[in-house]
C-alpha cells in the first residue's frame, strides 16, 4: 500500500455517455463532473480516475490498483452484471473495494438484480446519481484509513 493514500476511481463500459445516455436514468452529470465531485470528496487524496468500454482494460486498471491503491472505488456499470473475470481480478485485492452505481440496480431489470462485484466489496453505493459516488469516496477513504491502521498495529 503506498504511503499517502492513493485512491483509484474505476468505471466501466459507457460512462464516457454520462449526461446524454438515458438521462432519466443516469442523469445530466458528465464523467468529468463525477471526477470533479470525486476530487472534492477525497479531502487530499490522490484519485486516480479513470473509464474504459472494454473488460480487459477494466481488469488492468484493477490489477494496477492492487500494487498502487489504498482503496478502490468501482462502477462496473453493465460488467458487474457479467464479468466473473472481473469478480476473480477484484479477488485479487487486499485494499477496501466500494462498489458504486448511479442508478439502483435492485429498482431495475431482474438481470441488474445480481452483481458480481458485491460479494468481494466492503459496501455497495447505489441509487443516489453522482452523489453515490462521493459516498463511495468517503466510505472507501475511512476503510483504507482503518486498513492502514490495522496493518500498522500488526507490525
Amino acid at each position: 500500500m503506498p504511503e499517502h493514500t492513493v485512491l483509484y476511481v474505476l468505471n466501466g463500459p459507457n460512462l464516457n455517455l454520462l449526461g446524454v445516455r438515458e438521462p432519466d436514468i443516469y442523469g445530466r452529470d458528465t464523467l468529468a463532473d463525477v471526477q470533479a465531485l470525486c476530487e472534492q470528496a477525497a479531502s487530499g487524496a490522490t484519485v486516480v480516475f479513470r473509464q474504459t468500454n472494454h473488460e480487459g482494460e477494466l481488469i488492468d486498471q484493477v490489477q494496477e490498483a492492487r500494487e498502487k491503491a489504498s482503496a478502490l472505488v468501482i462502477n462496473p456499470a453493465g460488467y458487474g452484471h457479467t464479468s466473473v473475470a472481473l469478480l476473480d481480478a477484484l479477488r485479487t485485492l487486499t485494499i477496501p473495494i466500494v462498489e458504486c452505481h448511479l442508478s439502483n440496480p435492485a429498482s431495475r431489470e431482474r438481470f441488474r438484480h445480481r452483481s458480481y462485484v458485491s460479494p468481494v466489496a466492503a459496501g455497495v453505493v447505489s441509487g443516489f446519481g453522482p452523489f453515490s459516488y462521493e459516498l463511495a469516496v468517503r466510505a472507501a477513504l475511512r476503510l483504507a484509513q482503518e486498513h492502514r491502521a490495522t496493518a500498522d498495529r500488526s507490525v
